[in-house]
């Protein structure tokens, strides 16, 4: 790719924190916050990491996936959240309305077209927008703590401006709905989620069986895996489909998805996936994009609700790994940011970068298949869902 200026953006505003939707809501913006102070800490905003804010996404961009009257629905109630429609989800424990909630949603949306646009024209190879990934998004309504689909419009900005083949991949707890749902029936859009199955987590949808549309049949691929899930199984799921899922469909951008509540310790889900398995993730899908898409990468934030000891860690390592600089997990956690934790939430940080596990996992072709193993009939039944109609053998 020609004329870059830099490797890597990282998107930001400090105003994105006021996507705040009241005390005692899980989706706590001190997360994002923290996350910019760790990445500030570890110096990461100088050198090869250009940090950018980008401009709202207007109303025309809001429409390459959301309705007008929704939009307008989400206009009304950001100016008087006492109207909020709760025909449109607003409003209800989920998604309480908020004053501004229409600008700041717009905000984080113009942040993931932004990075779109940046890595589309080349001007750098990776950009993340951390304070994105608000995946449950659908055109016409919010839902799961997501009011604008930033994730869905960045792949429908690419789209617009050319792109002929978009990787959507999800590593959240909770499954892509939103954005599969927006490119149902678009063989240019291959969406992959990995998500806690359906009968035990919202929202219930996410089958293996969920496949894509008329005319895009095979471009929806959904990893159901059994609560309790821990590193072994969750790598080897990632490994079993992604990627030879994105050497069959050739995108030109994968777009990623980094919800960090597939942790242990997360309090909304029941996956037992540590930080250091969802750093080897990032850097999986870093090394895919080069792999496949010319090292076109742009990276999501989205779910996680441990917002001192996990989130901020996750997305500062996803972050250096975009920025070609990744930090090593047994690394200290700087000092000042742990002061910064303590002044802020009355909590004590974390002390290193790392959970202290080694993730390993075993290959699911080379290693075999286990059929009585909970785990390996999942990935089975979505290798045998979407594998053929990509000429794959599952």
């Amino acid at each position: 790719m020609t004329g870059m200026s830099g490797r890597a953006q990282l998107m930001w505003d400090e105003a994105v924190t006021g996507y705040n939707f009241g005390s005692g809501h899980p989706m706590d913006p001190v997360r994002l916050a923290l996350t910019m102070r760790l990445v500030e800490a570890f110096e990461l905003d100088r050198g090869p990491l250009e940090v950018v804010a980008a401009k709202p996404a207007g109303d025309s961009t809001l429409r390459l996936v959301h309705r007008e009257d929704y939009i307008g629905a989400v206009r009304r109630a950001s100016a008087d959240p006492a109207v909020a429609d709760l025909s449109y989800g607003l409003g209800t424990a989920d998604d309480p309305a908020f004053a501004g909630m229409h600008e700041v949603s717009a905000l984080i949306a113009g942040q993931s077209v932004g990075a779109a646009e940046a890595v589309w024209r080349g001007d750098v190879a990776h950009a993340v927008n951390f304070a994105g990934g608000l995946h449950h998004g659908m055109p016409g309504g919010a839902a799961g703590f997501c009011i604008y689909n930033d994730a869905s419009l960045a792949v429908a900005r690419l789209l617009e401006l050319g792109a002929e083949r978009v990787a959507y991949v999800d590593v959240d707890v909770h499954h892509g709905d939103g954005v599969q749902a927006t490119f149902w029936e678009d063989p240019r859009v291959l969406t992959i989620s990995l998500h806690e199955h359906p009968r035990t987590l919202f929202p219930q949808t996410g089958w293996p069986e969920e496949t894509g549309g008329e005319g895009a049949e095979g471009t929806a691929a959904n990893v159901a895996l059994p609560a309790g899930t821990g590193d072994e199984g969750w790598l080897r799921a990632f490994h079993a489909v992604v990627p030879e899922l994105l050497g069959a469909f050739r995108p030109q951008v994968i777009v990623s998805q980094h919800g960090a509540d597939t942790h242990f310790e997360d309090p909304l889900a029941h996956l037992a996936v540590s930080l250091d398995a969802q750093r080897a993730v990032a850097e999986a899908c870093h090394d895919l994009a080069h792999q496949y898409a010319d090292g076109r990468w742009v990276a999501l934030g989205g779910g996680g609700y441990a917002v001192v000891d996990v989130v901020p860690r996750s997305w500062t390592h996803l972050t250096a790994i975009a920025a070609g600089r990744p930090i090593d997990p047994a690394t200290m956690v700087p000092e000042s940011w742990r002061h910064e934790v303590f002044r802020r939430t009355r909590q004590l940080a974390p002390q290193r970068m790392t959970d202290g596990r080694t993730p390993q996992w075993r290959d699911f072709v080379d290693d075999g298949y286990d059929p009585a193993d909970r785990l390996d009939q999942a990935v089975l039944a979505t290798r045998r869902a979407v594998f053929p109609s990509h000429g794959l053998l599952p």
